[in-house]
């Protein structure tokens, strides 16, 4: 309890990580800071990894000599979790006890714990959510403390890889001395990653990608003769792989839950692509200016907002309204249940763009517009869609790979996949006649940036698409109109035979 009139202490959780450390472990609880206990409520908990040595003992041992001016608590792994495994059980520990922040220290004594102190500093002050004790911030320090030199290079290498992969600018991606703000590792799927080593850089990666912030600060380096239990080229390739994942799902080639951490995780996101070859700008190029235009699925109203500009008058239709943007009307509708109630004789064109693979029945969709327009044979729909036959997807498939992502070809919130030849009969099948069909190049800028080799690749992509559009093209578009149909037609003789009668009559 604190006094009357006095902030509680922050609670800080020292978790040791401890593998067969029965020969380091009672040094590295001696050297914890003793003065910590002033500023925070400390509680120091280790966690035997089912070691085979005596581990579990000397740490009850000092359990019961209570030498440590703070709690420790010293539990055991009953089987053998990994690195990784052991790091989920402690942070599941901070978080279910309330602690605000969570020190991870290696039982083996290679990371000094009189660095605490100004580690966790930082994070009381409010001004990062993880720091990591870098032994790559002091030159010449890492080497000099008895670093192996391959392990120095290969640490500078695969540091410089994730950099460039991850867009970020750490020292060391591969230091195990960290301290987390638990409110931080509250807000990233940690249990999701590796058991294994390279759980310390998807923790990284997950950070990264849920935008909150790592600063790190200097550490001593300090090699014993402690034994290393990691092997170094499967680490390796782990980490790259491990980032590798990462940057392909950014590129919504790749999808996995671990990843899915951003702050637009659980929020619909629609980009515009009106300034690269793409559908958008097909359909926008399409449609003339003046046009009345229906805009299903509308999503974020971008292809409408564009339209508009250009004069036309559009009405949108989605399950929400899109934030921000002005229509001339909208109607709230899911289009799983087909379509609304609306004479689509007051339209000129109808869009369709990155829609029918979202809704459960496309047959029925398709099957309601064809009787909405019954009576509008002049009537355009412009229709596009993922090409799930794009040369990439098949490759994927050809090495046994089918995976979803949060945006692209494998978009988690698509219900149908179409080529070229099932959208073309989809439509046609319901009564559409198709007047034009193009591929669409797959949205580099959107990937890599508005750069030269965004530029290069969509050149490469176009000129591909004009020799085979079914496999190279990214995405199929296609502009459809409703064949006449049956009532139209009967109405149309109706009206020919008065004509025809009137004008016999008047003879």
């Amino acid at each position: 309890m604190s006094a009357a009139g006095t902030e509680p202490k922050q609670r800080l959780l020292i978790f040791i990580v401890a593998y067969n450390a029965e020969t380091t472990l009672a040094a590295v609880l001696a050297r914890i800071p003793t003065a910590l206990a002033e500023r925070y409520e400390v509680e120091v908990l280790v966690i035997d990894d089912a070691s085979r040595d005596a581990t579990f003992e000397r740490g009850v041992a000092a359990e019961r000599e209570r030498a440590l001016p703070f709690p420790l608590r010293v539990l055991t792994n009953p089987v053998n979790q990994g690195y990784g495994g052991n790091q989920k059980i402690g942070f599941h520990y901070a978080i279910e006890h309330g602690f605000d922040f969570v020190a991870l220290v290696h039982g083996d004594g290679q990371y000094a714990p009189e660095c605490l102190p100004d580690l966790v500093e930082p994070l009381a002050r409010g001004e990062a959510d993880a720091v990591f004790g870098s032994r790559m911030l002091t030159r010449g320090g890492a080497l000099g403390g008895g670093m192996p030199l391959y392990k120095f290079v290969g640490n500078r290498i695969l540091t410089w890889v994730q950099n460039r992969m991850l867009g970020t600018r750490l020292s060391e991606f591969h230091t195990g001395y960290r301290v987390y703000a638990v409110r931080a590792l509250e807000r990233i799927p940690f249990d999701l990653n590796t058991n294994v080593f390279h759980f310390d850089t998807e923790i990284i990666i997950q950070l990264v990608l849920a935008r909150l912030r790592i600063r790190e600060l200097p550490i001593p380096t300090f090699y014993g003769d402690e034994i290393s239990h990691v092997n170094g080229l499967r680490y390796a390739f782990d980490v790259v792989v491990a980032t590798g994942s990462a940057r392909a799902q950014r590129m919504n080639l790749f999808y996995d839950r671990k990843y899915d951490c951003g702050p637009e995780a659980n929020r619909r996101f629609y980009r515009p692509k009106l300034e690269f070859p793409s559908v958008h700008k097909l359909a926008f190029d399409t449609v003339p200016a003046g046009a009345r235009v229906l805009d299903l699925a509308c999503a974020g109203g971008f292809m409408a907002e564009a339209l508009r500009r250009k004069g036309c008058r559009v009405v949108g239709v989605d399950r929400e309204p899109p934030d921000g943007i002005v229509l001339d009307d909208f109607i709230e509708h899911d289009l799983d249940r087909g379509m609304p109630a609306l004479d689509l004789t007051a339209f000129d064109y109808v869009l369709l763009i990155d829609a029918i693979q979202r809704v459960g029945s496309p047959e029925r969709l398709v099957d309601a517009l064809r009787h909405a327009a019954r009576y509008a044979p002049e009537l355009k729909v412009i229709v596009a869609a993922g090409n799930i036959g794009f040369v990439i997807a098949r490759l994927s498939l050809l090495l046994g790979r089918f995976n979803y992502s949060k945006r692209g070809l494998l978009d988690l919130t698509h219900a149908r996949l179409f080529t070229f030849g099932a959208l073309r009969k989809l439509f046609e099948q319901a009564g559409f006649e198709v007047l034009v069909v193009q591929g669409a190049p797959a949205p580099f800028p959107l990937a890599l940036g508005d750069g030269w080799a965004a530029r290069l690749l969509l050149a490469i992509n176009r000129l591909l698409i004009g020799i085979r559009a079914p496999l190279f093209a990214f995405q199929v578009f296609m502009v459809v109109r409703p064949r006449p149909s049956l009532p139209y037609l009967l109405a149309q003789a109706h009206t020919s035979s008065r004509d025809r009668a009137g004008r016999a009559a008047a003879e």
